[in-house]
């Protein structure tokens, strides 16, 4: 009888708690061999907490990292001194850590520091340009380098590990765990009127979410001006929801620009529930988030994507989303086209999504299960991507 494996989650925002929970989960239904150890760095504490409740999942430990104002130095320092107590008291067989955020490049360098077998949830994401998205795509390029196991949601993101001279069996073609979590909370009843946003249901309503700091000042001002630019021309078509992040640069000019619009609806962030039956509700998205563009496809809804460069570019293939960058003339026109032009909307909302069918959670564990011993074949690899 092989000992029971202890393997750790660390995370610090809310995509890395979505994206983690079904997977948590999926490795809580063999308690026999497996003991998940969660730690959360709190580097979004507010919104962090609500999608733990949505899923009913509590850490073990909270680094408590917040702090006003934070730096990316703050946020790699403080998680670096924070996690190695914790990963010396509990000897972590694995730990894993998700995606591309400054907490999971600081706990992926502790567990290189200590020796910990580390595992990559989401790995293989790439733009080519170390600065766009900023910080991301330097911190999972700097992930993978300490890696041990790649958990790749689509083959081109396999494809970004071998061209890094990464060796296939370290690489694992999973599906991406954020359609899991998707699917499990989109299927539950839920009231939009809850939210009391007053919508208007002869209105069509497109969802805004801008919150990268590559956004931050003329990008973000062009995105609004042009989201102002249709709410006037299209005033009784039209309606705008846009959780507007926390940071103060994206509230300040959200609403100056947009506060006396009456068919906009600036909100505050909102809890991953309400946000995915929002979507649910949308005509399209105006949106610079990762996740939305892995999201929305499985829900028929087009993506106008508010970047320059993504790292997502499988969607694009699809049809389902389109790069559009962030220019008020290139938004305005693009959203125009999806709003005026059937044809143009109907192929983008009937695409397929390329990034997972929902089993990406139980694939992983699998491949965690074989790794350790406990089963004598890996899975077979997600066909989607």
């Amino acid at each position: 009888m092989l000992p029971r494996k202890r393997v750790m989650f660390v995370f610090g925002t809310r995509p890395e708690a979505i994206k983690f929970a079904p997977l948590i989960l999926e490795m809580e239904k063999y308690p026999d061999i497996l003991t998940p150890v969660l730690v959360s760095t709190g580097q979004h504490r507010e919104m962090l907490g609500a999608v733990l409740r949505i899923f009913d999942i509590r850490p073990d430990y909270d680094l408590n990292i917040m702090e006003a104002e934070q730096t990316l130095s703050h946020i790699v320092v403080k998680t670096l001194q924070g996690l190695e107590p914790v990963v010396l008291r509990e000897k972590p067989d694995v730990l894993l850590v998700q995606g591309d955020t400054s907490s999971a490049f600081a706990a992926g360098l502790c567990a290189f520091y200590n020796k910990i077998p580390l595992g990559h949830v989401e790995a293989g994401l790439r733009t080519g340009d170390k600065t766009r998205p900023y910080p991301e795509e330097a911190n999972r390029r700097l992930i993978t380098q300490v890696a041990d196991l790649h958990f790749a949601p689509t083959q081109t993101a396999v494809e970004a590990l071998l061209r890094e001279g990464l060796n296939r069996s370290s690489i694992y073609l999973t599906g991406n765990t954020v359609i899991d979590a998707l699917l499990s909370v989109s299927s539950r009843n839920f009231d939009l009127k809850k939210m009391g946003l007053n919508l208007d249901p002869n209105r069509k309503l497109i969802l805004v979410t801008a919150h990268r700091r590559e956004s931050f000042g003329p990008p973000l001002r062009g995105i609004c001006q042009a989201i102002g630019r249709l709410a006037k021309k299209y005033a009784n078509e039209v309606q705008f929801v846009i959780p507007a992040h926390k940071n103060p640069l994206v509230q300040i000019t959200v609403k100056e620009l947009l506060s006396d619009l009456d068919n906009v609806i600036v909100t505050e962030p909102m809890d991953y529930e309400p946000f995915v039956h929002l979507m649910k509700a949308s005509y399209f998205i105006l949106s610079d988030s990762g996740g939305v563009q892995e999201e929305a496809p499985s829900l028929g809804k087009p993506v106008l994507v508010l970047r320059e460069k993504t790292e997502r570019p499988e969607a694009i293939a699809a049809g389902t989303v389109k790069l559009v960058g962030n220019t008020e003339e290139k938004v305005f026109e693009s959203a125009e086209r999806l709003l005026t032009d059937k044809g143009e909307y109907e192929r983008m909302s009937h695409a397929v999504n390329p990034y997972g069918d929902g089993h990406a959670s139980e694939r992983t564990t699998q491949i965690i299960l074989n790794h350790f011993g406990f089963t004598d074949k890996k899975p077979e690899e997600f066909q989607g991507g």
